[in-house]
């Protein structure tokens, strides 16, 4: 409580009123003076003391009726009443505690306890404000906290919303491709468009009469070991992987990040699979597994995009270039690299290259020119 604090004397008769004044006035204590019930009440409004001595027999409105409007008001502060009553009768007192009274003293009132109890009183007003305090700063905090809580939701959501984004996109981009993706925040690189890119197919060969015989456990870990291989060439040289469809991997480059170096990428990579799957071949001739691999490698327009549903996307490419890496995948022997005469022409100082002549290939119209891809040439 802060300063002195404020009693109000409610009492018709002036007597007891100087006296309880001269008491309380000697100890420090402010009194305002009322000398009916009407008049209790509009200054305690007024006033908004800190305590109520309040007479039961008071003209006007007697003390029960005042301490029941008093305490029926929302609009006022926690305001303790005591109750001066010459009655002394338990029912009397009963009534009086029953209307909202805090206490009661009976007169003739004694110093000392007057006394007393007023410091009773005010100390519960002073607790009472303390209960109010932390309860509203509790309310407060839990405000506080629901609107954190809310917002912990809403960077969550966004969080989970991203994290299935990085999710979708890293599982057909290299992950330095997906960052720059991400990193810019464009989306829209995705969504359907033209664009010339380089088309490596791969397969292996053998991968059918291999499947016929063998367990099918076998097939599996012979495939996992392909995969377990091919994966990781693929994100080194920075690839798009289009899909895996059993033996068969397609990989894109120039798509979607832009790649001057596409044809070059495209050769390397299919150099590495060489070396890597040459190694994995000797391993399974070794557990009777006749398997090699072919690679087919083509430069051209396509349109590119996400297929899909709802639930499920992947990322592809749409034109005859695919069809040409797709042809020339399948017309190579085991351990060969084809390629197309324009992919040919932009690598020819990166990797030894064989003409081999205009071919035609399954399900295409006209002849195309193709070569045979050697060694990686020294830098």
């Amino acid at each position: 409580m802060n300063g002195r604090a404020k009693i109000l004397v409610a009492d018709d008769m002036a007597d007891n009123v100087d006296i309880v004044r001269a008491r309380l006035e000697s100890r420090g204590y402010d009194v305002i003076i009322a000398e009916n019930g009407q008049e209790a009440l509009d200054k305690v409004r007024s006033e908004l003391p800190d305590l109520v001595l309040l007479d039961v027999m008071m003209p006007k409105l007697d003390g029960i009726e005042v301490v029941k409007q008093l305490k029926a008001d929302p609009t006022l502060p926690f305001i303790p009443i005591l109750l001066l009553t010459a009655r002394s009768d338990p029912k009397e007192i009963a009534a009086g505690l029953d209307s909202g009274a805090d206490d009661y003293l009976t007169k003739p009132v004694d110093h000392m306890g007057l006394l007393a109890r007023v410091r009773a009183m005010l100390r519960i007003k002073e607790l009472h404000h303390q209960v109010r305090d932390q309860a509203e700063h509790l309310a407060r905090q839990a405000s506080e906290l629901a609107a954190w809580n809310s917002t912990l939701e809403q960077r969550v959501a966004v969080q989970v919303g991203e994290l299935e984004r990085i999710g979708r996109l890293k599982r057909f981009l290299a992950p330095q491709i997906a960052d720059i993706v991400l990193s810019g925040g464009d989306d829209g690189l995705l969504h359907s468009h033209r664009r010339e890119v380089v088309v490596l197919f791969c397969d292996l060969r053998g991968f059918t009469a291999f499947a016929e015989s063998a367990e099918p456990e076998e097939v599996m870990a012979a495939l996992g070991e392909y995969h377990g291989v091919l994966g990781p060439l693929v994100r080194q040289y920075e690839g798009t992987l289009d899909h895996f469809s059993g033996d068969g991997i397609m990989v894109l480059f120039n798509d979607p990040v832009p790649s001057p170096d596409a044809p070059a990428q495209a050769v390397r990579l299919a150099d590495a699979i060489r070396c890597k799957i040459g190694d994995l071949a000797e391993t399974w001739r070794g557990r009777g597994h006749a398997l090699g691999f072919g690679i087919g490698i083509s430069q051209g327009y396509a349109t590119l995009g996400q297929i899909g549903f709802e639930d499920r996307t992947d990322y592809t490419a749409i034109g005859t270039v695919t069809n040409v890496a797709a042809r020339l995948c399948a017309d190579a022997r085991s351990g060969e690299i084809l390629m197309t005469r324009k992919v040919a022409a932009a690598v020819g100082g990166v990797v030894d290259v064989e003409e081999i002549g205009p071919v035609v290939l399954k399900g295409l119209a006209r002849p195309v020119d193709i070569c045979r891809m050697g060694a990686l040439k020294s830098r």
